[in-house]
């Protein structure tokens, strides 16, 4: 088989491989993009954003400077949950932790100082949905999946480069569609150069 043979191949299954990839990202950009479509969208239907699941008194010190993460999978395994998670402290008096997947999210927020938890489920919506697999990723969560996630997500972003470059490859090779390409390829550098610089 010769490299040409070889890169078109290459070229074609990645293409097939990333295909569900690129409808994820370029679908999740949607609504980052135009969330107040969205948020109109969902608004009037009447459902709440937050259903509350349970309220109760509950006493766990914040040290000022602790790890954030420690205290959440602390939190998280006394109220018997557990789950990818996020813990953010806005002030000295709360601390909020995210427990998500791709469906569901739910809220623990801790108020120190009164020494309550209250934990809230947010309702499902598909524009949720897609934001929250686009952003997704990383390794800071204690889980063999989420960590396969990002693993695949590496390889879905080295996948995009030999995609790009085989294509390029191909391109050049294809004397005839050189200028329409560089044509192409021209005015998508020129556009990015440009809002780059004056965004």
């Amino acid at each position: 088989m010769s490299f040409n043979h070889f890169n078109r191949r290459l070229h074609l299954y990645l293409a097939m491989f990333l295909l569900p990839w690129v409808l994820m990202y370029g679908l999740s950009s949607l609504p980052f993009s135009h969330h107040d479509f969205f948020d109109d969208l969902y608004r009037g239907d009447g459902v709440s954003t937050w259903t509350k699941r349970f309220e109760r008194s509950y006493d766990r010190p914040v040290p000022q400077g602790a790890d954030l993460r420690q205290i959440g999978a602390q939190i998280l395994a006394d109220v018997d949950l557990e789950g990818a998670f996020g813990a953010h402290q806005p002030n000295q008096q709360r601390l909020n932790i995210y427990l998500h997947d791709f469906w569901d999210h739910t809220r623990l927020s801790y108020f120190i100082t009164e020494q309550r938890l209250v934990a809230e489920d947010r309702r499902f919506r598909w524009d949720w949905f897609f934001t929250g697999m686009h952003a997704r990723g990383g390794f800071q969560q204690d889980s063999f999946l989420n960590d396969l996630w990002a693993v695949v997500v590496d390889g879905v972003c080295i996948g995009f480069f030999i995609w790009i470059a085989s294509g390029i490859y191909m391109w050049w090779l294809l004397k005839p569609t050189r200028l329409w390409g560089a044509l192409a390829l021209g005015g998508g550098i020129a556009s990015f150069i440009i809002f780059l610089l004056a965004l």
